[in-house]
């Protein structure tokens, strides 16, 4: 077993946070907050944010022996409505994790909430994670809203110059805004603020009557089932990974 933990600590020290991401545990972010409140150990001491992992050291959450994951994983997965995205099963909600049952432990890139759908990528690779979630580095996710009443076009260009949502106190990025049909719209943002369409709409008078995430950058949904995930084609993978390349 020793022999084994060394093997995983091969190579240059990291800093912890990363060792964290590294083993598909969680976000950098998670395992600062995770650091931060006692619950990492390395070689049974209480750990520090900031610290690294030099070989052959032990690193454990919450009693759970971590090592770094050698594979990376980046699926798409179709959230269906009415299933959320943390693991917290307080309420009795299916969670995503529920649904997926996959053998490794993954997470979510950026969530949905409980009433939207669509599409979510899933990774066990944190920096994946932290540059596609940075707001700072623009990445575009496209969405289809369907609201209940016509929509107009004095609507549409409110929308497109940014909305002031008084609960966040801030005024939304401009964005790309397009008429589908009668009563929906396709729009593309490049932030993620809490329920910020449901809230940009609910500002400007409409309700959202359906929301679903039809692409990530450059992964988009297509014909992916609700309930069901894929792996990303080589192609796409490649093309994400030279979209994110010298992003902090």
């Amino acid at each position: 077993m020793q022999a084994q933990r060394e093997k995983d600590f091969t190579g240059e020290p990291v800093r912890l946070n990363k060792f964290l991401s590294d083993a598909g545990y969680c976000s950098r972010r998670e395992a600062d907050r995770l650091i931060a409140a006692g619950r990492v150990l390395v070689n049974q001491e209480r750990a520090v944010v900031g610290m690294k992992i030099f070989p052959g050291q032990r690193v454990s959450v919450d009693g759970q022996v971590l090592h770094r994951e050698q594979e990376r994983i980046l699926l798409a997965f179709h959230k269906p409505r009415g299933v959320v995205c943390t693991t917290d099963t307080t309420w009795g909600d299916t969670t995503i994790y529920d649904l997926m049952n996959y053998p490794k432990r993954i997470f979510s890139i950026g969530r949905l909430d409980k009433d939207s759908e669509g599409l979510l990528l899933m990774t066990n690779d944190g920096d994946i994670v932290n540059k596609i979630m940075r707001a700072s580095n623009y990445h575009e996710k496209e969405y289809l809203v369907s609201v209940d009443h016509e929509i107009t076009p004095d609507f549409l260009q409110k929308l497109r110059e940014g909305v002031y949502l008084r609960e966040l106190n801030v005024r939304t990025r401009p964005c790309v805004v397009s008429p589908v049909a009668r009563k929906q719209l396709g729009i593309i943002l490049t932030q993620g603020l809490n329920r910020q369409i449901r809230r940009m709409c609910e500002t400007l008078g409409y309700r959202v009557t359906r929301l679903v995430r039809v692409r990530v950058m450059n992964i988009e949904l297509g014909d992916l089932e609700p309930g069901g995930y894929r792996p990303l084609t080589r192609a796409e993978s490649e093309q994400l990974m030279a979209q994110l390349s010298g992003e902090q």
